[in-house]
């Protein structure tokens, strides 16, 4: 009975000294998106609309990005390892990551310091804070990413869903509670939250 419970023990981190890998599920926030985004598949997935919604028809809502394709997930995140993945296939521009949960509505993800993304565009895969580009090789065209947060050791990491390693890692300050974030400016992306942390990156 004592291993069993040990086992138990680690993967909730109940141990001193253990990390607290924590299970995440979320959905995107229709308060939070874009006139020109619209959610599908019970809001786990995003679609860009070259003309949108009109703005004036959209439920006034303060929590609604009103000049950039953001949306935000209803899920904040203030300590632990929180592990989610994304489709990407689909999409040929677009930021993934996470943001400071009262992130500015006027701005985009990844222009301030208060947000932590991965950027794709023109093929090519960087990490980027603050408007600063870091860039990212050796990925190649993956259809699906993961994404790792590991809010008390401050960083974010992309993730091979394949081989279970990081493509990239990069430090991050967080200053309080954070929601993963997504940007979009051409097809679709599908989330996939409630998925442990795969036992390989746990020992990285």
């Amino acid at each position: 009975m004592a291993v069993p419970m040990l086992r138990l023990a680690r993967q909730r981190g109940w141990l001193v000294g253990s990390v607290p890998w924590r299970e995440i599920s979320f959905k995107l926030d229709e308060k939070t998106a874009h006139s020109s985004l619209d959610l599908f598949k019970k809001d786990t997935g995003v679609i860009y609309r070259m003309v949108g919604i009109d703005p004036t028809k959209v439920p006034s809502n303060p929590e609604r990005f009103r000049d950039w394709a953001v949306v935000l997930g209803d899920t904040t995140m203030c300590c632990g390892c929180h592990y989610w993945e994304v489709t990407v296939k689909r999409a040929l521009q677009f930021r993934i990551g996470v943001a400071d949960v009262d992130i500015s509505r006027e701005g985009c993800i990844g222009v301030d310091d208060h947000s932590w993304v991965f950027a794709y565009a023109n093929r090519r895969w960087n990490a980027m804070f603050a408007n600063e580009t870091t860039p990212i090789s050796n990925i190649g065209n993956p259809e699906r990413v993961g994404l790792l947060l590991d809010y008390d050791h401050k960083k974010l990491s992309l993730v091979d869903v394949s081989k279970h390693v990081f493509f990239h890692s990069m430090l991050a300050e967080f200053q309080g509670h954070v929601v993963p974030a997504f940007a979009l400016w051409d097809g679709e992306l599908l989330t996939h939250s409630g998925l442990d942390v795969p036992e390989k990156l746990k020992r990285n």
